[in-house]
Formats: structure tokens, C-alpha cells, sequence
């Protein structure tokens, strides 16, 4: 199967595309195709934060764990739904702390791209579920894949800010070379994490990161 992802992406990480756990991640999801389990995102957009995002381009990285499992949830950027879906409970708790943050009243719009566009690489650990079951794809190789996107990351950028929510996340702070990136940590967006989330101020902070090295900041309104 050809890997259908953005040039400097396939370029900066050709290396693992021909790695043996790729090639059997690749026939897994074959194999879960034929016998007739449904995946998702669909595959169009398993690599969509890769196509909106280049390597060169990347300021922000929001990381999340796999893909929402209902229906014409994911869509191949972390936390992110599209328009016409309700946003799920970690978006909205996303939406709030930055109404309070940066003063800015969110509409609800759920589809992050724009965020995107702009250089945030909305990035899952794991890039495919299958449907009605969460982390069910979280053993088939992708965090090695994503792993080496972090890695690439951090070798190949300079002063990325890492966007780290919650401890799945948090864990993956040995990837980063914190000497050369800015890596800002709170609890899970999630109403299960009890309101830990609200006050991490992380919208403003990292648009003042970015502003201090002369990048331009993110427009996080939608």
C-alpha cells in the first residue's frame, strides 16, 4: 500500500515506512477491511493532520491519544470533529478554558483545521479505531510510528511548543529535546479529569512562546 501523506512528511519519515512493523500494521488493517469491520477515521484521512500540516510548518503540537470511535466522529486531526458533529466533552472543556483564557467567545464550530492551516499539528497517538471501540488499533504499532514523528520533530524544528494533556500524553515527554522546544503540561480536557484542565492558561501561553521568536501567533477563535 502507498502511504498517501504530505511531501516533507514522507521524505523526513521513509525510513519507517519500510520497517517491518509498518508493513504489518498496514496488512492489520487490510485484514480487518476484509472481514468487514469498520474503521475509523476513513482511510482518505487517516494522515489528514500530516496534509494540513508540513513538517516545515509546524509551530504547535497538540497530541491526543487515538481517533473518537462513533459515528462520523474522527477525522484525522486530534480532538477535532466535523462542522455538522456535535463537539464531544473534551473539545468543549477546550473551548471554555480558552474563552477564559483569551477572552474570546467560542461558537461551538468543532472542526479544528483552521488550527491546522496555521501550523498546529493536531496529532493522535494512535491514527485508527475501530468503530464502537476505543483503543482497540492502540497495539498495532502506531505510537512507534508517531513516536518517530515526535522525534523528527524535535530533531528537524526549533521552538516547537508540545501541547501535553494528561499523563498518556505527558509521557511522552523523553521524545522532545526540551533544550531546543517549549513543552507545557496540564491535566486531560475530559470531564472525567474534574475541572483539572481549566486555568492552564496554555492558549495564551503559547502564543507568547511563539510571539517571543518572532513567529506569527495562532488564531484559535473559530
Amino acid at each position: 500500500m502507498e502511504v498517501k501523506i504530505e511531501q516533507s512528511w514522507k521524505d523526513a519519515l521513509a525510513g519507517e515506512f519500510e520497517k517491518e512493523y509498518f508493513t504489518s500494521l498496514v496488512r492489520f488493517l487490510h485484514q480487518e477491511k476484509a472481514e468487514g469491520r469498520k474503521i475509523y477515521p476513513p482511510g482518505s484521512q487517516i494522515f489528514r493532520a500530516f496534509e494540513l500540516t508540513p513538517l516545515e510548518k509546524v509551530k504547535v503540537v497538540i497530541l491526543g491519544q487515538d481517533p473518537y470511535h462513533g459515528p462520523r466522529q474522527a477525522m484525522g486531526l486530534s480532538f477535532s470533529v466535523p462542522a455538522d458533529v456535535p463537539p464531544p466533552p473534551s473539545l468543549k472543556n477546550i473551548f471554555k478554558e480558552i474563552e477564559t483564557d483569551l477572552g474570546l467567545h467560542m461558537s461551538g464550530y468543532p472542526d479544528l483545521t483552521s488550527w491546522a492551516e496555521q501550523g498546529v499539528l493536531l496529532l493522535n497517538a494512535i491514527l485508527t479505531v475501530r468503530a464502537g471501540e476505543a483503543a482497540s488499533h492502540s497495539r498495532i504499532g502506531w505510537q512507534t510510528f508517531t513516536d518517530a514523528v515526535i522525534r523528527c520533530i524535535s530533531d528537524r524544528c526549533d521552538g516547537v511548543v508540545f501541547l501535553l494533556w494528561g499523563n498518556f500524553a505527558r509521557g511522552k515527554r523523553e521524545l522532545i529535546d526540551t533544550s531546543r522546544h517549549y513543552v507545557l503540561e496540564a491535566a486531560h480536557p475530559s470531564p472525567l479529569a474534574r475541572g483539572a484542565f481549566f486555568g492552564c492558561r496554555h492558549f495564551s501561553r503559547t502564543n507568547e512562546i511563539l510571539i517571543s521568536q518572532g513567529k506569527s501567533p495562532i488564531e484559535w477563535k473559530l
